[in-house]
């Protein structure tokens, strides 16, 4: 009973979570349509513009986001008849879950991966890669596949789903605005506001820059917050974390652990990060996941 209700605390929060996540979202996106507008010469047209384009665009990506995520890892479907165990792997430790069994994706890479997607339980699916079927042992794929379904469990697709497309607004509306200044045009041009105009355009590049990148960073950093909680949960799924702290030291000495297919829109989503490790203040600032071998610390100590 304990194990439930502390579930149900972490679904609330997340959709807590979600919520203000979407909401400090849409803050910068209506910041940088009223730039965009005081820039053209008509505020209004800026504000509505920007909201509107970005409603539009979350629309498209709330009910294609997991579709679209899953042909840009050309992740293919698969049936029973083709992974059984991986089927028996997802069936059984959704019935333990509570949830309805997501679908079955596979991608056809050699480094040691996965990730789950959508938007709510009943909309979900896990892939995993083909170097991870095939060198995983059972409790090792088993921890792995507990992780991914935590994710779907505790909501943290929905989460990830809105920061990923909320992202992705953002930088199309400053690569926009970017053009905009370059393209010399607008509406607040005139012959005695020659320096007003430099420091608008000043100031407008400089939130252009940054406001995706801030954005990148609040994304991440949520990221990196529920991998933690996901290893928990895979621990609570399986009784066995020994199994998935196995699976990731596996994956930690990959030594070919990039995912052909993975980039920085996708990365995310991966239980370990897709891409060769690299050391560094700012690869630590931006990376999508935390250090595996903490990781593999917290689950030991389970």
């Amino acid at each position: 009973m304990a194990e439930k209700l502390v579930n149900f605390d972490e679904i609330r929060n997340n959709n807590l979570k979600s919520l203000l996540l979407f909401f400090f979202f849409m803050l910068i996106i209506a910041g940088l349509g009223l730039i965009v507008g005081l820039f053209w010469g008509n505020l209004y047209f800026g504000l509505i513009i920007a909201l509107l384009f970005g409603g539009v665009y979350a629309l498209i990506a709330w009910f294609s986001g997991a579709n679209m995520l899953l042909s840009l890892t050309h992740a293919k479907p698969v049936t029973k008849k083709e992974y059984p165990y991986l089927f028996h792997t997802l069936e059984g430790l959704a019935l333990a879950a509570g949830i309805p069994t997501p679908k079955a994706y596979v991608i056809k890479d050699s480094a040691l991966n996965a990730f789950a997607t959508g938007r709510d339980p009943n909309n979900s699916a896990i892939a995993v890669t083909t170097g991870l079927l095939e060198k995983m042992n059972r409790e090792e794929l088993e921890g792995v596949i507990a992780h991914e379904m935590s994710h779907i469990r505790n909501y943290d697709i929905r989460a990830m789903l809105i920061a990923a497309v909320m992202v992705g607004i953002i930088v199309l509306l400053s690569d926009f605005m970017l053009r905009s200044f370059l393209w010399g045009g607008g509406g607040r041009r005139d012959s005695n506001g020659g320096n007003a105009q430099i420091i608008f355009i000043v100031v407008g590049l400089v939130l252009a820059i940054l406001a995706p990148l801030i954005g990148e960073m609040i994304k991440l950093a949520i990221s990196r917050k529920r991998e933690y909680a996901a290893d928990a949960g895979a621990a609570v799924l399986t009784r066995y974390p020994a199994g998935l702290a196995s699976a990731l030291r596996k994956i930690a000495a990959d030594p070919d652990p990039l995912v052909d297919t993975a980039n920085k829109a996708t990365a995310h989503l991966f239980i370990s990060t897709p891409f060769r490790k690299k050391k560094g203040f700012l690869v630590k600032l931006f990376s999508t996941h935390p250090p595996i071998e903490e990781r593999i610390k917290r689950l030991e100590a389970m």
